[in-house]
């Protein structure tokens, strides 16, 4: 069998793997279509435990209702229940997906709607069919198609991400200062430790502080990045500046916020030129 009998048989399965899958989701049939998604409260936060560790997230007492039901369930996040919860306040809405019929098996997400239309796995047939004609073009035509290929959707997303990215960055960095600042304090320090491979074990340092909004809410948080020494942290002051809109998007450092938005500016323009370079030397030397 031949590059083209493979190449065949390689877009046929994939192509019948995409095209079962849109279907599918223009059916409603998907996995994720037919998952029940509500936005639960919280009712109640238990401050964490100095020394304990940061895999669980902030405790939390959520309440919700099962909309096909009107069964009302307070529930926590003990255990394994989706993605962990990192920043909290009473009377926060969090989002909640469950399979029909089964609210006991939820699962807490930040994006209720994220991939709701289930399109996912359709999609990266189709990336693998490109990839697979990317491949063949560049074993009959010359390897400079290798370059074209990556390089044309590379930049193409490169131009519409850089903006977008920018934008957003700005956005942050308004909404952050849009309000006077407030004081926080670390009340907790999380520690784990974990051992790579060669049974080096590192220790990671979660910082956990509170502070009151001007609208009244108290948020409990982990400062995940940008503190100093953050094993040492406890107990320290902070300035914290925060979205009104949003106190989950907050920072203990401003600076750092500026920094961060300068470095991964300079990063994407980077790739766009890598993008680009990849283009060109597949011109010139085609």
């Amino acid at each position: 069998m031949g590059w083209h009998e493979y190449l065949a048989l390689w877009c046929g399965v994939f192509g019948t793997v995409a095209l079962l899958g849109y279907g599918r989701s223009l059916a409603g049939v998907t996995r994720a279509q037919r998952t029940v998604r509500v936005m639960g409260r919280i009712e109640r936060i238990r401050e964490p435990l100095y020394g304990s560790s940061a895999k669980d997230g902030i405790d939390v007492v959520v309440f919700f209702r099962d909309p096909s039901t009107g069964q009302e369930l307070t529930v926590t996040n003990d255990g394994e229940h989706g993605e962990r919860v990192t920043t909290a306040w009473t009377g926060r809405e969090i989002g909640i997906h469950y399979p029909p019929g089964r609210p006991h098996d939820f699962r807490f997400t930040s994006d209720l709607w994220g991939g709701r239309h289930g399109r996912g796995w359709p999609n990266f047939a189709v990336f693998l069919i490109y990839v697979g004609l990317v491949v063949v073009a560049s074993i009959d035509w010359g390897w400079q198609w290798s370059l074209f290929g990556f390089g044309v959707p590379w930049t193409v997303s490169g131009v519409f991400y850089i903006p977008q990215n920018a934008r957003e960055a700005s956005r942050r960095i308004d909404t952050l200062t849009s309000a006077p600042p407030v004081e926080g304090r670390v009340i907790a320090v999380l520690k784990d430790v974990s051992t790579d491979e060669d049974g080096h074990t590192s220790t990671t340092y979660t910082p956990v502080a509170t502070f009151t909004t001007h609208e009244g809410a108290t948020v409990t948080a982990y400062c995940t990045s940008r503190l100093p020494d953050p094993a040492a942290s406890y107990g320290r002051t902070l300035t914290i500046h925060y979205s009104p809109d949003d106190p989950a998007v907050f920072t203990p450092n401003l600076a750092s916020e500026h920094r961060s938005r300068t470095l991964d500016i300079a990063l994407s323009v980077l790739a766009l030129l890598i993008g680009v370079a990849a283009v060109v030397v597949g011109a010139v030397t085609l």
